[in-house]
């Protein structure tokens, strides 16, 4: 029988043999198979699997230009906030960098804004999967699939990081192999060689006999560019999972160096099978979603039970890695003075439980308003907190800016992996983030969404600016490997 965990203040240690144990009181629990499984997963959310067909109504094939801008956007991302936590792995990642490089108030507005980002996806991503499990079981009713999952995902991620790490390996392993499998079949049958395929093999036809490659004209690109934008969110998590892995340093490089792949695989590959498949404008594409359609037109028996078995793996997936991702911030927060100590406090598994415990009550809170104010408070909710992957990117892109120098100049050994064409690709990189909030102020379909978001955002970048002129708080924590303590305090 297990003790009963006993918390721990950040930084302690639990006196337990032959357990590593990081001096910010979480233990290096994922192993490099689960690091590697969540970099690759990490890129593919429900997003990709029900979100695509809207994009596809309105740019037609163009959406590939889409999906290519805002793939470098994330691999050009990702390689900056690589080179950071390349060098200091840290549970807080790019909030504890920003603490560093752009002030207190940076480290403590964009670490709050994320962990609002997550707890709000908790709510979203329960429901659609309750949807899902109602359907198969209607005897429960819909709101209590939702409690229900978010409650196993809750135990699981209380249990240990190792648990956490162990299911997303899973869930992340399922996803993998089912776009795998969609884009080999899928190619298969573009050209004809499928046997028993129901599909005609057009070849790539199908990428301009339906009113050309741009049939609504170039501008439907920047609107496909805002459609897909959001599916991209949580291949930042590597990150913030490498500071309790077995080697961090080695995993952070790894997942920088194949994000150029697994984008192109799984996003690019997946939804060019699709537009090979089926013209653009094939009205099954958005009755039934994108890959039902596509796989419907092969002749796939049960279609659409199949791809419901993958969209509920990837909610799953999206579950518990924004529980996770939502408490290690809030943990982070916590061991700098910008939340309450609780949330620093560890058990002596190094698992955060207040910061979890909190995390999910907000989430359990946000499902129950889905259900009674879904057109008020949880409409804000959702609103709100919709462009903060936005703001996240251009934040890890004005950090890099300066934390390049103070890298260079306190421990230059350390830059292991480096941004290409530093400074200009960054700016570049920034530039094209600010031009997408921009663009979406003047997009019916989005400009509620930023402004609620820009507002939100002003609100807690004044009180951590206050916060810094009142002096609380404390900077950032130094890196937790086996650097020395002085080298480089982020």
């Amino acid at each position: 029988m297990n003790p009963q965990p006993t918390l721990t203040k950040a930084g302690e240690t639990t006196g337990e043999p032959g357990i590593s144990q990081p001096s910010d009181g979480l233990k290096a629990g994922l192993k490099n198979r689960h690091l590697s499984m969540i970099a690759i997963g990490g890129v593919i959310g429900a997003g990709l699997f029900v979100g695509s067909s809207g994009g596809i109504a309105k740019a037609g094939p163009a959406i590939l230009v889409s999906y290519v801008l805002v793939g470098a956007m994330v691999v050009f991302v990702m390689r900056m906030l690589g080179e950071m936590a390349a060098a200091s792995p840290n549970s807080g990642s790019f909030s504890a960098y920003a603490d560093r490089a752009l002030g207190r108030w940076a480290g403590f507005s964009i670490g709050w804004l994320y962990w609002f980002f997550w707890v709000v996806v908790l709510a979203v991503e329960a429901t659609a999967g309750a949807v899902i499990l109602e359907g198969w079981v209607p005897a429960v009713p819909q709101w209590a699939w939702a409690l229900i999952v978010m409650a196993v995902l809750t135990v699981t991620n209380l249990a240990s990081v190792a648990s956490y790490g162990e299911f997303e390996f899973w869930f992340a392993g399922i996803k993998v192999v089912a776009i795998g499998a969609f884009v080999v079949i899928g190619l298969l049958a573009v050209f004809g060689v499928l046997p028993g395929s129901d599909n005609p093999g057009a070849g790539f036809a199908h990428l301009t006999d339906a009113g050309g490659f741009l049939p609504n004209g170039a501008g439907a690109i920047l609107t496909g560019v805002l459609m897909v934008v959001f599916s991209f969110m949580g291949s930042e998590i590597v990150t913030l999972a490498a500071g309790e892995s077995e080697d961090p340093r080695r995993a952070v490089t790894k997942a920088t160096n194949s994000v150029i792949w697994r984008i192109a695989v799984f996003y690019l590959g997946s939804i060019f099978v699709v537009l090979t498949l089926l013209p653009w404008n094939d009205e099954s594409i958005v009755e039934k979603g994108s890959y039902v359609a596509a796989l419907d037109s092969i002749g796939i028996p049960h279609a659409g039970q199949i791809m419901n078995v993958i969209v509920l793996t990837a909610v799953l997936s999206c579950l518990n890695s924004g529980l996770y991702t939502a408490s290690r911030m809030a943990f982070s927060l916590g061991e700098r003075g910008d939340a309450p100590k609780a949330f620093a406090k560890t058990s002596s598994r190094g698992v955060p439980v207040i910061a979890i415990l909190a995390s999910v009550v907000f989430g359990f809170v946000a499902v129950i308003f889905n259900y009674t104010n879904k057109d008020t408070v949880f409409l804000f909710l959702l609103n709100s907190s919709g462009a903060v992957a936005l703001f996240v990117w251009l934040a890890i892109c004005l950090t890099q800016l300066r934390m390049r120098g103070i890298l260079k100049r306190e421990a230059p050994e350390k830059l292991t992996v480096k941004m290409w064409l530093f400074p200009y690709l960054t700016w570049a990189t920034a530039a094209m983030i600010v031009f997408v909030i921009g663009y979406m102020f003047f997009d019916d379909g989005n400009r509620e969404v930023v402004t609620l978001s820009v507002l939100v955002a002003l609100v807690v970048v004044a009180i951590g600016v206050v916060r810094g002129l009142m002096g609380k708080g404390k900077p950032a924590v130094a890196d937790t490997t086996d650097a020395p303590r002085d080298s480089v305090e982020v």
